[in-house]
């Protein structure tokens, strides 16, 4: 279910980009993985269970809010330029779907 919503919000944002580019709207999305720090993991994820998954993240630790929130301010600025239809990754080099 989870690879499936996510890959539903590549594709929407794709066709988004494609259909409102001539607007001149741009359209991209944030693909998060572990941000601690947040409310969700502060209630729902064990220290054991984040400390599971931050030893499977190649840069060797887990994201935090500041990390997406570079990104989002970097779509948002006039530094994105010609960056349409993409979804950032924002999760420390992890790529096991």
């Amino acid at each position: 279910m989870y690879s499936t919503s996510k890959g539903a919000v590549l594709t929407f944002t794709r066709a988004l980009a494609s259909e409102l580019g001539p607007e001149g709207v741009k359209v991209n999305a944030v693909a998060p993985g572990l941000i601690l720090g947040t409310a969700f993991h502060n209630t729902h994820t064990t220290k054991e269970s984040a400390a599971a998954t931050t030893a499977g993240i190649p840069i060797g630790r887990a994201g935090n809010a500041d990390d997406v929130a570079r990104a989002v301010i970097y779509l948002a600025s006039e530094y994105d330029g010609f960056i349409t239809g993409a979804t950032l990754d924002i999760n420390g080099g992890v790529y096991n779907m």
